[in-house]
């Protein structure tokens, strides 16, 4: 077992917009200092990496574009059974390695990727590429344990991160006491708590229910309904305005992982979807150590799911669409 994480990592400032509400700041730069080339972004080095693969490789690895492949996502899989510590050389593993971090923020990539180290490793991981980069639309997946990261070069219109996406942490062991001491992720539940914390008696009756309805089964844990009507929980359109901005300040920290570019889009879609349609809740029978800190969460909207589930270790899923 790797040394675990410290129990605090650092948030990503957010500021309120006058005009639209939601704005983020700051998200991590890419250049390694001022005055020096920019690295390679992650869409340069998957088309490297695609060039590089023998004939043997493209077989197990490569797939048209429209595959039913590509849009599979699950908290514990492998998209192809070669995985990269048995199927690649050194140097392709170094180039998957450096495009996984490529898609985080400066801030977080290392973290993450020690989380997915300590999680099972990071050559136990499995990558996939459909269509081919540099000629038209293509996508890269990489999968493993507690981790689903796509990057598509804008291929896939109106989806924020090329798909849905997984993210998850077992920090110190399967089952985490309710402190989630290590765990990566569990600042963006510290933040969505400070948020219920703020909500009025009234509020609360709305917001927090007795039981999940969203189960964990791949692709249909990301489901949208393409709809307000019926959504559960606490609408946006309800909370004062410290409450939204607040709430904001929980988007940006769920976004904040991530590298600007698909922040940036992935905000673009929430807004264009109408925040005030957006729906907040909290599970009550999913509370480790009884202490009231909501352990499970989610935000759901027409278009968008961001289920968090912190219960017996965290687990999250994520679909932003258009």
């Amino acid at each position: 077992m790797k040394n675990q994480m410290p129990n605090s990592f650092p948030r990503r400032k957010f500021m309120a917009s006058a005009a639209t509400g939601l704005t983020l700041a700051g998200t991590g730069s890419l250049l390694s200092k001022k005055g020096k080339a920019k690295k390679p972004t992650s869409e340069t080095l998957v088309q490297g990496l695609h060039k590089s693969l023998s004939e043997k490789q493209r077989k197990e690895l490569c797939f048209p574009f429209d595959h039913p492949l590509r849009s599979k996502v699950n908290n514990n899989w492998q998209i192809v059974k070669p995985e990269l510590r048995n199927f690649f050389t050194k140097d392709q593993q170094a180039m998957v390695k450096e495009i996984f971090l490529g898609l985080h923020s400066e801030e977080y990539a290392e973290l993450v990727y020690e989380q997915v180290e300590e999680d099972g490793g990071f050559d136990r991981s499995s990558i996939a590429l459909f269509g081919e980069p540099g000629s038209g639309k293509f996508e890269f997946v990489l999968t493993g344990r507690h981790v689903t990261r796509r990057c598509d070069g804008d291929s896939v219109e109106g989806t924020a991160f090329g798909g849905p996406i997984f993210y998850g942490h077992a920090a110190g062991g399967f089952t985490e006491k309710a402190d989630h001491a290590g765990n990566v992720y569990w600042f963006q539940a510290e933040r969505a708590n400070e948020l219920y914390q703020a909500l009025d008696g009234k509020q609360r009756k709305h917001v927090l229910l007795e039981k999940r309805s969203r189960g964990e089964r791949g692709n249909k844990t990301v489901e949208t309904k393409g709809t307000a009507v019926g959504l559960d929980g606490l609408p946006v359109s309800d909370m004062s305005g410290d409450q939204r901005e607040l709430f904001s300040q929980v988007l940006a920290d769920l976004l904040a992982p991530f590298r600007k570019k698909d922040a940036d889009e992935a905000l673009k879609l929430i807004k264009a979807n109408d925040l005030n349609k957006l729906h907040l809740s909290y599970y009550k029978n999913e509370n480790v150590g009884e202490d009231e800190v909501w352990d499970v969460w989610q935000i759901e909207g027409p278009k968008m799911v961001w289920y968090f589930r912190g219960k017996p270790h965290v687990h999250v899923w994520a679909n932003v669409k258009a």
